[in-house]
């Protein structure tokens, strides 16, 4: 990607014949590339059925392992969650405009907990547990399914994903988007610089510059969206990934941290602790007892 390029609104086309857009890919179909933040008027929800990834929506970044049940709203920043499947794993993305069956639709009585959930889901949901198998698992049998069938599939995907109380907001402090198509290109900006350069210091001064801001101007802009300062936020970044390398690579805790944008390491053991509660040793030891128990 361009670092210097703006990004832009995502369009979506629902498949031929549908009101809404779903697709699936494995092994065999690896063609999600959205590996960068985007955002796009289309709720999207994504069922992986296993495997380990980043979870970056909104100001929210994190780690998951065995799999992932997420539900995103409207224009609301983020990545794609896989970098690539393999074996058994499987991505399904389901993607409607919030009017998608009309714009009354969800105002009837016996829908009032469901129009609830897509406004939830403007905050990012993740599920949990068997929720999230059993949710994924009737997302996945869409596939099958004829179109009314699948019409009535989705409805039943909001209802049982509305009752669960397995679930957390990744963004329950709020996620602040303007409604000018330059406000959700500037953060968009914001966050694909980071992504792209979080391994090197980077300064206010630089990124405000970037996206043509005072440095003031810029602090009070970025934590009125997210909520966060720019320090805790590619801070955060950073710690996510590594866990990701944690999880994936055998090198030493050391090196993950010089790899994960820290310049000390004693900084970074303090950050990591605070993030997930763990060491990056513990962190590790635990994937180990876990990976040794399969077997």
């Amino acid at each position: 990607m361009n670092k210097n390029a703006k990004p832009v609104l995502e369009k979506l086309a629902p498949n031929f014949g549908n009101s809404f857009t779903y697709k699936q890919f494995n092994t065999n179909n690896q063609n999600n590339s959205d590996k960068f933040w985007h955002y796009h008027p289309e709720l999207e929800l994504v069922y992986v059925n296993e495997g380990s990834g980043k979870l970056l929506v909104g100001s929210h970044a994190s780690f998951y392992r065995n799999g992932n049940l997420i539900f995103i709203g409207s224009n609301l920043p983020h990545c794609g969650f896989t970098d690539t499947l393999e074996k058994n794993q499987q991505e399904t993305v389901v993607q409607m405009l919030p009017s998608f069956l009309g714009k009354s639709f969800f105002e009837i009585p016996e829908l009032k907990n469901i129009k609830k959930l897509l406004q939830r889901a403007q905050y990012g949901i993740v599920f949990h547990g068997e929720a999230k198998r059993e949710i994924g698992h009737k997302i996945e049998a869409l596939e099958t399914a004829p179109p009314v069938e699948r019409l009535i599939g989705l409805l039943e995907v909001f209802n049982m994903m509305e009752k669960t109380k397995n679930y957390t907001l990744l963004n329950a402090n709020g996620f602040l988007l303007e409604a000018k198509l330059e406000d959700n290109q500037r953060i968009n900006l914001i966050f694909n610089f980071v992504q792209q350069e979080f391994r090197r210091s980077i300064t206010l001064d630089e990124i405000s510059e970037k996206v043509n801001m005072t440095k003031p101007a810029f602090c009070r802009y970025f934590k009125k969206i997210t909520r966060k300062t720019f320090t805790d936020f590619v801070n955060s970044y950073r710690i996510t990934h590594a866990a990701k390398m944690l999880h994936e690579k055998q090198i030493s805790i050391l090196d993950v941290c010089y790899e994960s944008g820290f310049n000390n390491f004693s900084h970074f053991n303090k950050k990591f602790k605070a993030f997930t509660g763990r060491t990056p040793t513990q962190y590790r030891n635990e994937l180990n007892y876990s990976v040794s128990k399969k077997f």
